[in-house]
């Protein structure tokens, strides 16, 4: 029998790569009118409804990085207070907690940051999100994923050649969701080290290097040898 999962976010872009990819796992992919995160009693009536074994969450405020500066209220709301009420209900029901963060939380000076590198994050969608990783430490059955992912193809116009990162796809991260479900800490979650100019061409032929280096730190790569080591690559 296979362990039911809950994703919130379950109408969010990687929700829909997991629910159009997915031939392994039993995924419920509720919306956010089924379970509002900023609802403690939505959470709660959802997960005891459903039973599952694990919560993936997914749900954040993420694009554009600059609204977290124009709406500090909403990014603290939606990635720190409603990550923390999925840390109390998962905590009170005893569910596995997987928990969607980001690689960004690193300083970004010299990269090839490991798990146990201090932290400092590069702008305030990282520490919402660093907000986020510290309810979700406190509880000790749960796993924090820092990952910087993207859509498949690339989709901007321009990519920065002088920022050095390890992005990856959805689609990869799908395949790497049923090897870590029973990890518990921090797992980085990334590809090869190299600049994001470099990346996005491989599936963006007009793709056009642009300058980051007002915007980003000029290494956000995150050293992904555990992940490696789980998967076997």
């Amino acid at each position: 029998m296979k362990k039911k999962i809950v994703i919130t976010g379950g109408e969010g872009r990687f929700a829909q790569v997991l629910k159009r990819d997915n031939k392994k796992l039993d995924i419920l992919y509720p919306s956010k009118k089924e379970l509002n995160i900023l609802n403690i009693n939505s959470i709660n009536k959802y997960l005891k409804k459903n039973k599952p074994k694990y919560l993936i969450h997914a749900a954040a405020l993420s694009r554009p990085m600059n609204i977290h500066d124009r709406q500090i209220s909403k990014s603290i709301d939606l990635n720190i207070i409603g990550t923390a009420n999925i840390v109390k209900v998962c905590s009170e029901l005893k569910i596995k907690l997987i928990y969607f963060s980001t690689g960004y939380v690193y300083e970004g000076k010299i990269g090839n940051y490991k798990e146990v590198d201090p932290v400092l994050p590069v702008n305030n969608y990282a520490w919402s999100k660093l907000g986020g990783e510290c309810a979700v430490t406190m509880y000790k059955n749960s796993l924090i994923l820092r990952i910087t992912m993207c859509e498949k193809p690339f989709l901007h116009k321009y990519a920065f050649h002088d920022i050095k990162a390890n992005f990856i796809f959805h689609e990869e991260v799908v395949k790497i969701i049923p090897k870590i479900l029973d990890k518990i800490g921090i797992i980085n979650i990334g590809g090869k080290i190299q600049s994001i100019y470099s990346f996005a061409k491989k599936t963006n032929k007009s793709v056009k290097k642009k300058s980051g280096k007002k915007l980003f730190p000029k290494n956000v790569s995150m050293n992904v040898r555990k992940l490696n080591k789980i998967m076997k690559w």
